[in-house]
């Protein structure tokens, strides 16, 4: 029995498993807010005490760089650490992943139901592939191809320089680069960068914020009031907010293509792709994916999917742990 761990600056799954043929087969899952613990291991020992079980491994996949088994929470005022974890629930076989390297071990999980296509490409069977996911932040990733199988390797890559693209784009910086001093990319690929731009709009004289939509933004999520906004057409503003979010989207993920030479797919993770397909599906992401001078033949063959299921991160959190389960028993 495998427990698996997704740890969200919104949202904590976690989840048993256990394997057959090498796929996660989900016995049970639970969700809990994160903001309202004050540790994970508080989180898991609640959830052991609801769902005890017998444990072969447990993997728990964290936004933040891994070190030694240990993360400072990026989106969370949380340390986490796996001694920690094995002081608290008395278990030692605990291995933390990045989250998207977590997503990316999910990726082999999944069935052809859970990925919607942006461009069909043609897979080069033996080459890498690359994961980015907007979400509570943005996170990135890499799937090496080691000879037999692709293997994934954490990232930072969300937090690396925004590359303004065109006029807007450079006052867009600017903006942010006085609130924040370092524009990340993740400044504006995120939920909360979904809602700088929609600021940076009103701000700077670009659009305006009707009173009623204000009022929402208030009473919830902000970034997921301008995306439905923006779907339906309600608000100008927030149309033109969404669409500068996709359009650097795509030209970012077009970045990970290059770098990682992602010539086996790129995979659109996270909370906010599935949220927003219909507009992914405009062409205008794929137009800012190819927008790469002599690479665009390149990144023409290169297939980019949109991952559908939302546990993708929790079963990869899952066959991490299990595969190290495996190579510690050869």
């Amino acid at each position: 029995m495998i427990l698996a761990g997704d740890v969200g600056g919104t949202n904590t799954r976690l989840a048993l498993f256990e394997f057959e043929d090498g796929q996660p087969q989900l016995s049970v899952e639970e969700i809990y807010p994160s903001g309202q613990y004050a540790t994970l291991e508080e989180i898991i020992e609640k959830f052991l005490q609801s769902h005890p079980a017998k444990l072969d491994a447990a993997g728990i996949g964290i936004a933040g760089p891994i070190r030694d088994g240990r993360c400072v929470a990026t989106n969370l005022p949380w340390v986490v650490d796996t001694k920690d974890i094995i002081g608290r629930i008395g278990f030692s076989n605990v291995i933390l992943l990045n989250d998207l390297e977590s997503n990316a071990y999910g990726i082999a999980t999944l069935s052809p139901a859970d990925f919607v296509d942006l461009q069909k490409g043609s897979a080069n069977p033996t080459g890498n592939a690359a994961v980015i996911s907007a979400g509570t932040g943005l996170g990135e990733a890499g799937l090496f191809w080691n000879g037999r199988e692709l293997h994934p390797s954490a990232s930072e890559g969300g937090h690396s320089s925004f590359a303004p693209d065109g006029d807007l784009d450079i006052e867009l910086w600017k903006y942010l680069a006085k609130r924040f001093g370092h524009v990340s990319c993740e400044r504006v690929l995120s939920g909360p960068g979904l809602h700088n731009i929609f600021e940076f709009l009103c701000d700077t004289g670009r659009g305006t914020a009707p009173a009623g939509l204000l009022e929402e933004m208030s009473k919830g999520d902000p970034s997921a009031v301008i995306s439905r906004a923006a779907l339906e057409n309600r608000c100008e503003t927030c149309v033109q907010a969404l669409s500068i979010f996709v359009r650097a989207y795509g030209a970012e993920a077009g970045n990970l293509a290059l770098k990682m030479l992602a010539t086996a797919g790129v995979y659109l993770g996270g909370g906010i792709a599935p949220k927003i397909r219909q507009k992914l599906l405009d062409g205008s992401f794929i137009e800012s994916f190819l927008s790469k001078g002599r690479m665009r033949p390149l990144l023409e063959a290169v297939p980019v999917r949109i991952i559908l299921n939302e546990n993708t991160a929790l079963r990869g959190a899952a066959r991490g742990a299990w595969l190290r389960l495996l190579r510690q028993g050869a």
